[in-house]
C-alpha cells in the first residue's frame, strides 16, 4: 500500500468513527428527551438504530484495511443524506435538533471530492430538508425564515469545507512531488557517494598496483631484489584492497589512515614515483611534523593520492612537487608538475570522479580548491582548509 493509500485509509477510518459517534449521540438525545420522537416513535427509533448499525458496519469494513473506492464513497454519502433526512423527519421536521447532522455528509463529500462534491451534497441536503419542511404535518409557516437561514448556513459551510479540502489536496500533491524529488535526489547523491568512494579508495588502489606492475617489469631481470620488494608491497596493497571491498560490501567505513601517518604515506608515494617511475619528486612540509585531525588527514590523503596518480598516469611530467604548510588557523597545500597540462573546464564537466571528487572532499572540509593549468603548461592544484570546526 502506497503512502497516499495509507493516508486515504486513515481519513476514511476517521470519518467512520465520526459517523458512529453521531449515531450514538442521536440515540442518547432521544433517550433523554423522548418527546422528540412523539409523532413518529417507531420510525424515529428504527431510523436511529439502523443508522447506528449501518455506521458500525462501515467502521468494521474500514477497520479491515480495505480502501474505499469512488463508488463506495458515493454510495455512503447518499445513504448518509437519506438516513439523516429520515431522522430529521421523524424527530420534529423544522424543529428537529438533528439538522446539524447534514454537516456530516458535506464533510465526507468535501474530503473525498473537494469543492464540487461538497456543494452538490449541500444542495442535496437543502432539497431534502426543504421537502421535509414543506411536507411535514402541522408545520408553522412562520418558520420559513428558519429554513432559509439553515439552508444558507449549510451551503456556506459546504463551500468552506470544499475550499479547504481542495486547498489541502493541492498542498498534499505539492508535498508528494517534493518528497518524490527529494527521494530521487537522495538516491542520486548516494550513488555519487558510492561512486566517489569506489574511485578514491578501490580504483586508486588498483591504479597504484598497475603502476607498480609496470615498474616491476623493468626490474624483472636487472634487479631481482628490488622486484622482490615491490612484490611484497603489491601483496600488502592487494590485501588492503580486499579488506576495503569487504568493508564496503558490509556497509562499514573503509580502512582509515592511522592518525599521524599522513606525511609517512605521502613520502612512500613520492618515493615510489622517484625510485620506480623516474620522477624528480619533492615533498616539503612546514612544520616537518604536521598535527592534523584524523578526519582531515584521511580526506587529504585521498585527495593527494588522487592527484599523484593523475600526474603519474596522465601528465607526462618529469618533475612533481608537493608543499604543505600548517598554521594556527588553516592548512594550505599545492601539488605541481611540469607536464602537458589539460583543459580544466572540459575535465571538470566530464563524467569522471577525479578532479570533481577532489574538489568535493575539500569543500566538505569547508575548504577552497583551485586548479591552474592549460595545455602545454603543466598543472598546479592548490587548496586551503580551515582547522577550526574539525574535531581532532
Amino acid at each position: 500500500m502506497t503512502p497516499e493509500e495509507q493516508w486515504l485509509l486513515q481519513r476514511e477510518k476517521a470519518l467512520a468513527w465520526l459517523r458512529a459517534g453521531f449515531a450514538l449521540v442521536a440515540i442518547l438525545v432521544i433517550q433523554l428527551n423522548p418527546s422528540r420522537a412523539a409523532l413518529f416513535p417507531i420510525l424515529s427509533r428504527f431510523s436511529l438504530f439502523t443508522f447506528l448499525l449501518y455506521s458500525l458496519l462501515i467502521l468494521y469494513l474500514i477497520s479491515r484495511s480495505k480502501p474505499v473506492s469512488w463508488n463506495i464513497g458515493l454510495t455512503t454519502t447518499a445513504f448518509d443524506l437519506v438516513w439523516i433526512s429520515v431522522i430529521v423527519l421523524s424527530t420534529g421536521g423544522s424543529r428537529t435538533p438533528f439538522f446539524v447532522y447534514y454537516f456530516f455528509p458535506v464533510i465526507t463529500a468535501s474530503a473525498r471530492y473537494g469543492l464540487k462534491g461538497s456543494l452538490i451534497t449541500g444542495m442535496a441536503g437543502v432539497s431534502l430538508y426543504g421537502f421535509i419542511r414543506f411536507s411535514y404535518p402541522g408545520t408553522n409557516p412562520i418558520l420559513i425564515d428558519l429554513f432559509v437561514v439553515r439552508s444558507v448556513y449549510l451551503l456556506v459551510l459546504a463551500y468552506i469545507f470544499g475550499f479547504i479540502a481542495d486547498f489541502e489536496k493541492t498542498q498534499a500533491r505539492k508535498l508528494m512531488a517534493l518528497s518524490k524529488s527529494a527521494g530521487e535526489l537522495a538516491v542520486q547523491e548516494e550513488r555519487r557517494r558510492i561512486g566517489r568512494e569506489l574511485h578514491d579508495r578501490l580504483l586508486q588502489t588498483l591504479a597504484s598496483l598497475t603502476l607498480r606492475l609496470e615498474a616491476s617489469r623493468k626490474h624483472l631481470i636487472q634487479s631481482p631484489q628490488v622486484l622482490g620488494q615491490e612484490l611484497l608491497v603489491m601483496e600488502e596493497t592487494a590485501r588492503e584492497a580486499m579488506e576495503e571491498i569487504r568493508a564496503f560490501l558490509a556497509g562499514k567505513e573503509g580502512l582509515n589512515l592511522i592518525p599521524g601517518t599522513l606525511l609517512e604515506k605521502l613520502t612512500e608515494e613520492m618515493r615510489f614515483l622517484r625510485d620506480r617511475l623516474g620522477f624528480r619528486a619533492l615533498l616539503e612540509s612546514e612544520p616537518e611534523d604536521l598535527s592534523l585531525p584524523q578526519e582531515l588527514e584521511q580526506e587529504l590523503y585521498l585527495v593527494l593520492r588522487e592527484g599523484l596518480m593523475n600526474v603519474a598516469r596522465h601528465s607526462q611530467a618529469s618533475e612533481i612537487a608537493l608543499y604543505l604548510k600548517q598554521t594556527r588557523h588553516d592548512l594550505t597545500g599545492s601539488l605541481r608538475d611540469n607536464g602537458v597540462g589539460f583543459d580544466f573546464t572540459k575535465t571538470l564537466n566530464g563524467k569522471g570522479y577525479g578532479l570533481g571528487g577532489m574538489r568535493e572532499r575539500i569543500q566538505k572540509l569547508a575548504g577552497r580548491f583551485d586548479v591552474k593549468t592549460a595545455p602545454g603548461s603543466g598543472t598546479e592544484i592548490s587548496f586551503v582548509v580551515p582547522l577550526r570546526g574539525i574535531s581532532p
